[in-house]
This record gives structure tokens, C-alpha cells and sequence, in this order.
């Protein structure tokens, strides 16, 4: 069977098209691909004009040559003959990189097809080489001003309103991929048990020398006093019906009245005078019994088991228990509703402290120091770590695209300059085939 060959013209120009049926995964597509096409099929175009026009000369030259000619007809011919191959010589090179001219196998043809995988592997070792080392990087971390941007963008409202945004959305996202079984768990052990596991004796030790300093014991008992005051007087009534239920029935009603009277007066009034003096006996009775109660749960073993069955008590309550169990939901719920809510409070809370901090990155040197400090450190750790598996991430990638269509979109990014060595070669033989000739010319 007759091995068919394509047209020499029709391949000087064409443009690269994407295979029918790519054997590997496709090469993603760059912007401004349409436009790269068509510079390519005008650059080739321009090329295999040259040549044609330089076949013509040729074709030319050799017919009046046949006849009597004028002697520059000659240098003529030899220049286009020398044209004609220094183009095709060039048009060759050019070819071979991504194809085998003329659909001939011949060695050393069709380079980057079947140099790919070793391409690939070379480019992530220069990536690797010369791009993913510590001075580089960090040069370049410091020539942007990495929290000087970020200080700037996030200071603006609409951007920390997007930010918000994300926020709230992570934040609403969180909550639903988490096992609530788990996470109430967490939080009975975290509060429920580190509270049962503290002593509270101590504590409220600590709490009553606090009030005690502070003279706050004192306006508490003020305050129960004048509670207990209105108290009695609100229920006055009750407490000499009370009375009557108590007295002999032989005791007339008015002796009953009498002293419930002077009772009840005698009463109001001492609590009264308490409330007021502030000097009173009462009132350092009180303080001194108080800082004796403090020292007691700090010192002996059986107030403290008191306070500590007190405090199991209240744990072991079915309320306690209860609201533990519903933390979580009523967290979660919250969290939720607020995170989705653009106007709550929490999205509010988040959006100025993003800006605020966006600001202090802007104005503060110091902090900006520290943090693009902290970004090259971690950047130079994860590329010193991971350099090498960014380099197979690259060989890796370029292996599996598909070898005919990394050819033709390797062309297309620069094979519009690739033709200028055609035009330069047609032009160049020309030159070159004009001097021979006209030396052997001159030697003759």
C-alpha cells in the first residue's frame, strides 16, 4: 500500500486544533488561546509565502536561463535556490519539535511529544531549583508586604462584610457536619465534670475574702435587711392571724393585738437601726463571723465536705442536669440564627473586629513585623518540607496530559516566534546563497 504524505504547503500553515480522541487527560486552556491561533496561522502563512515566492523566483531564473540570459539572472537564481533551502532547512527544525515532518518517523523528530514526560520532569526540577528556595521566597514575601495588604483589604466594610459572610457560612457549616451526641458530651465533661471536679470549699473562700474586702458583705446584709423588713410588712396580716391560731382562747383579742403591736414594732425597728447604722453591734458580729466561716472552709476538712455535698446536690439536680443536656442545642441554635442573620449582633462583632484588626495591621509596624515574620516562616517551613512533592505534583501532571494535544498547545504559546526562524532562514540563505555565489563567481 502506498504510504500517504501530507501536503507540504497545507502543513507549513496550519494551525494546531485539539485531537478528536486525546489519549491523556486534556491540557487546560488559557485566555487569549483564539487569539495565539491566529497569529500562528499568520506568522506561518507569511513563512510558507516567502518560500513559495522564492520557489517561483527559482522556477523563474531556471526557464530564462534556457535561453539567453543576462548574467544577474544568475545571482538571481542563486539566491532564491539558496532561500528555498535555508527555509526548508528551518521549516524542518521548527516541525520536528512537535511533529514528524511530512508524517516521516524520521530519528530525532517530533521532540516534544516524545520528550514529554521528560520535559515535565525537568520543568519541576528548574521549578524546584530556582523558584522554590528560601532566599527567593522570601525576598518576594517581603517585596509584597503580605499583612499590608491583607490590612488594607480587610479594612474596607464591603470586604470585611464578605468576610463576615464566610464567616457566618463556616461557622453554619460547622455546626451541621458536628455529632451533637459528641459535642454535648465535650461540654458535660468540660463544665459539668471540671466543676464537680473542683473543690468549692476553697473557692468560695476565696469569693467571701473578695466580698469582705471590698465591704460588699456589708450592703448585702443591708440589703437582706431591708429585704426582710418588707417582708414582715407585706404580710403583716399572716403573721397575726398566726398570733390568735397560738394565744389561749381566754386571752382577750385586744391584749393579742397589743403585743403582736410591740412585737412586730420592736422587730421592724431593730432591723431598721441596723440597716442604717452602719456602725452597728450587729454588723461586726456579722463581719467577724463571716471572715471565721471563710478561714473555716479553708481549714477544716468537714465544713469543706458540707460545701462539696451542697455543690453535688445542686449537680445532681434534675434542672442542672436538664440544662446540661440542652447546652449544646441551645448554643448550636443560637449560632445558627445569628451566623445567617447579616444585621445580628455576632456578624456585627465580627465585621469591626476584622476591620479593627485590618487597621492595626495598616498603622502598626511592629504588629506587621510580627506577622509577616510568622507568614515567611510558615511558607519557608511548608516549601522546605514539600518542595519536593510540589515538583512531582508538576512532572506528575504533565505526564498524564495528553502527548499530541501538549504539543500542539506548546506551539500555540510559542510557535508564533518559532516562525520568525523560518522567516529569518528563508531570509538569511538568500543572503548567504547571493555571496556564494557571487565569490565562486569572482574565483571562477
Amino acid at each position: 500500500m502506498a504510504k500517504h504524505f501530507a501536503d507540504p504547503v497545507a502543513e507549513l500553515t496550519e494551525a494546531p486544533t485539539p485531537p478528536e480522541t486525546p489519549v491523556g487527560l486534556s491540557v487546560p486552556a488559557m485566555s487569549g488561546d483564539n487569539e495565539r491561533r491566529r497569529a500562528l496561522r499568520k506568522m506561518k502563512a507569511t513563512a510558507a509565502g516567502l518560500l513559495i515566492l522564492a520557489a517561483i523566483i527559482f522556477i523563474a531564473c531556471v526557464i530564462w536561463q534556457k535561453n539567453a540570459a543576462p548574467t544577474w539572472v544568475g545571482y538571481v537564481r542563486a539566491t532564491a535556490e539558496a532561500s528555498m533551502v535555508g527555509a526548508l532547512a528551518d521549516w524542518f527544525a521548527v516541525t520536528a519539535l512537535f511533529r514528524h515532518p511530512l508524517g516521516l518517523k524520521i530519528p530525532h523528530t517530533a521532540i516534544i511529544p516524545n520528550k514529554k514526560d521528560q520535559i515535565g520532569e525537568s520543568l519541576g526540577e528548574f521549578v524546584q531549583s530556582n523558584f522554590l528556595t528560601g532566599p527567593v521566597l522570601a525576598d518576594k514575601l517581603r517585596q509584597i508586604g503580605v499583612s499590608q495588604r491583607i490590612g488594607q483589604f480587610i479594612a474596607e466594610p464591603a470586604n470585611a462584610r464578605r468576610l463576615g459572610d464566610t464567616i457566618g457560612a463556616a461557622i453554619e457549616g460547622a455546626t451541621e457536619i458536628m455529632n451533637d451526641d459528641d459535642v454535648q458530651a465535650a461540654l458535660d465533661s468540660l463544665i459539668v465534670s471540671r466543676v464537680r471536679a473542683t473543690p468549692a470549699a476553697p473557692l468560695l473562700a476565696k469569693v467571701i475574702d473578695i466580698a469582705v474586702d471590698g465591704g460588699n458583705h456589708q450592703h448585702m446584709l443591708t440589703a437582706a435587711l431591708k429585704g426582710m423588713a418588707k417582708f414582715l410588712e407585706e404580710n403583716k396580716a399572716v403573721f397575726r392571724q398566726k398570733v390568735s391560731e397560738e394565744s389561749p382562747d381566754w386571752v382577750p383579742n385586744w391584749v393579742d393585738d397589743r403585743i403582736f403591736t410591740k412585737m412586730f414594732t420592736g422587730v421592724q425597728s431593730f432591723i431598721h437601726d441596723v440597716s442604717i447604722d452602719e456602725d452597728h453591734e450587729l454588723r461586726h458580729q456579722f463581719d467577724a463571723r463571716i471572715k471565721e466561716y471563710a478561714e473555716d472552709l479553708r481549714t477544716n476538712p468537714a465544713t469543706a465536705a458540707k460545701v462539696d455535698a451542697i455543690k453535688e446536690d445542686v449537680l445532681s439536680h434534675p434542672a442542672v442536669k436538664e440544662w446540661s443536656s440542652s447546652l449544646w442545642s441551645a448554643i448550636k441554635r443560637n449560632l445558627v440564627d445569628l451566623s445567617k442573620d447579616p444585621e445580628s449582633p455576632l456578624r456585627q462583632q465580627i465585621e469591626m473586629t476584622i476591620m479593627r484588626f485590618g487597621t492595626m495591621l495598616t498603622t502598626d509596624d511592629t504588629l506587621r513585623g510580627k506577622i509577616d515574620g510568622w507568614v515567611e516562616r510558615a511558607l519557608l517551613y511548608v516549601v522546605d518540607q514539600y518542595k519536593g512533592d510540589i515538583a512531582d505534583l508538576i512532572s506528575g501532571t504533565v505526564a498524564r496530559w495528553d502527548t499530541v494535544e501538549t504539543s500542539k498547545r506548546i506551539e500555540l504559546q510559542v510557535g508564533r516566534d518559532l516562525q520568525f526562524i523560518r522567516i529569518n532562514g528563508t531570509v538569511v540563505g538568500a543572503l548567504a546563497g547571493l555571496v556564494i555565489y557571487t565569490i565562486a563567481q569572482l574565483i571562477g
